[in-house]
């Protein structure tokens, strides 16, 4: 039951946010439209900065996780260059098809190294998998991400859409797949 409410809470904040077309609703919002009270949320996250990161996790896996296919072909680096390509396009597309969640993501997440990590396991786990690493805590997985910050980090957003951007990735690609 707990968790059925907690994910019940984090729903109808991401609908509040499109809805009142902002990044934020306030908790009494939230509380209002499930029939709570306001303290009764602070029973599912321990401040609002938890249920934010959690509203912008659960897009962000949805958003963008979710939505990159798994390739199986070739060899395990060019699975990578493919998983790579999925994730940060997958990125961009959000960014320009969902402003007001992508901004939530960006204030609560991205913004947040110890959760931008947190969200970011099931991106080192599937860079893992494609490689056969077996870090016990992602190192090299995340190596890899960060290499590609200019393609996943808000604050390059703007340049996500420039006609050199496939060619720029590729230049990225080439630097560090020697070392892979």
């Amino acid at each position: 039951m707990a968790n059925n409410t907690r994910e019940k809470i984090i729903s109808v904040a991401e609908a509040l946010i499109v809805q009142n077309d902002q990044p934020e609703v306030t908790l009494g919002q939230i509380a209002q439209e499930l029939g709570m009270t306001h303290a009764a949320i602070y029973k599912h996250f321990t401040n609002k900065q938890a249920l934010w990161e959690a509203v912008a996790t659960a897009w962000f896996q949805r958003t963008i996780i979710d939505q990159i296919q798994a390739r199986s072909m070739g060899t395990p680096t060019e699975q990578l260059h493919n998983w790579l390509w999925a994730f940060v396009n997958a990125k961009k597309w959000a960014s320009n098809a969902d402003p007001k969640m992508f901004a939530l993501n960006t204030r609560y997440v991205d913004n947040n190294p110890a959760a931008l990590r947190h969200v970011l396991t099931s991106a080192y786990q599937a860079v893992e998998a494609i490689m056969g690493y077996h870090d016990a805590n992602y190192e090299r997985a995340e190596a890899i991400l960060s290499a590609f910050a200019v393609f996943a980090l808000p604050a390059f957003k703007d340049t996500w859409n420039e006609p050199d951007y496939e060619a720029r990735f590729n230049r990225l690609w080439h630097l560090i797949a020697k070392g892979l």
